[in-house]
């Protein structure tokens, strides 16, 4: 079934202890639409500027990702400036440039508005819930948010969660929406503001999958080198979404499995500088690697 993902498609400058990465495509969108291209075609909704580069529009093209929603504005596109330190769990930013996303409403095409499966990728909640409001009886509808909008937007975000189906983000963000101090207690309370699903994502631990089938805990793929996790949550919620939506049946049918692909293609994701390891992946390395991670878990 189709997929529509509204997500940042932006440049991202890249410091790590062993190399500078300077304006590589980057963005919430375009990490989940990639990977949500081995199972799909999804359409993206986005905007970028004039300095977008040409390459990059092609790179998303190869991958089979509709870009008739995929905006271009004068101005410059969103930049994202970040610094790693050894131990990569610890990041700090650098620069933020908002560009031509500064003030950018999303509208469908009209052709969009019939999609199935819906990927609201991180992204203020008003402009996640405008996209529901353009949307023609969505049948799953999938938001990832984050602590900022904990911080400067918690109304809209306590309104978008009573009309999605799943809530993605992080460990902290469970404990901070909540005001639990713990992640695991805190699903409960999580799912009384709405969505039916909750994944908790645990970085390297992986994540916890909450549901009225109760709780599935799924590992990360372990990996002994790491070049850089940039865009690795966004490349898992893509691959698990695209995952649901090729299959098209119950979501509890499928939910666990597309859990295990959104580990094993984030795993990808951290092994290059931005895209440019999940897209040079082939569908036959996804495969393989999740016989090994089943494998590893299989008591």
């Amino acid at each position: 079934m189709s997929l529509l993902i509204f997500g940042s498609t932006a440049l991202d400058s890249i410091i790590t202890p062993k190399k500078k990465n300077p304006r590589l495509l980057g963005g919430s969108g375009s990490h989940a639409a990639v990977a949500a291209s081995f199972f799909v075609a999804p359409k993206l909704i986005g905007v970028v500027g004039t300095d977008f580069p040409r390459k990059y529009i092609s790179l998303l093209e190869r991958h089979k990702v509709n870009l008739r929603g995929l905006k271009i504005r004068d101005g410059k596109t969103f930049h994202w400036a970040g610094e790693y330190e050894v131990n990569m769990n610890n990041r700090r930013t650098l620069s933020t440039e908002l560009g031509v996303v500064e003030g950018y409403s999303p509208v469908l095409p009209a052709a969009h508005r019939k999609a199935k499966y819906i990927l609201l990728a991180n992204n203020p909640p008003g402009a996640q819930e405008a996209i529901i409001e353009q949307l023609d009886k969505p049948k799953f509808v999938v938001a990832d948010t984050m602590d900022l909008w904990m911080n400067i937007a918690m109304n809209d975000l306590l309104s978008l969660l009573k009309r999605i189906d799943m809530l993605v983000l992080n460990d902290s963000e469970a404990r901070q929406l909540t005001g639990d101090d713990n992640a695991v207690s805190a699903l409960p309370k999580l799912h009384k503001l709405g969505p039916k699903y909750v994944i908790v994502k645990k970085g390297e631990h992986g994540s916890i999958l909450s549901s009225r089938r109760g709780l599935f805990v799924a590992p990360a793929f372990p990996l002994a080198k790491v070049q850089d996790p940039t865009g690795a949550g966004d490349s898992f919620v893509g691959a698990m979404v695209g995952y649901l939506a090729k299959t098209g049946g119950p979501v509890d049918a499928s939910i666990r499995k597309a859990i295990l692909y959104g580990s094993v293609v984030a795993s990808f994701c951290c092994e290059g500088f931005g895209l440019n390891r999940t897209t040079k992946t082939t569908r036959s390395e996804i495969n393989q690697r999740l016989r090994e991670l089943e494998k590893m878990t299989r008591a």
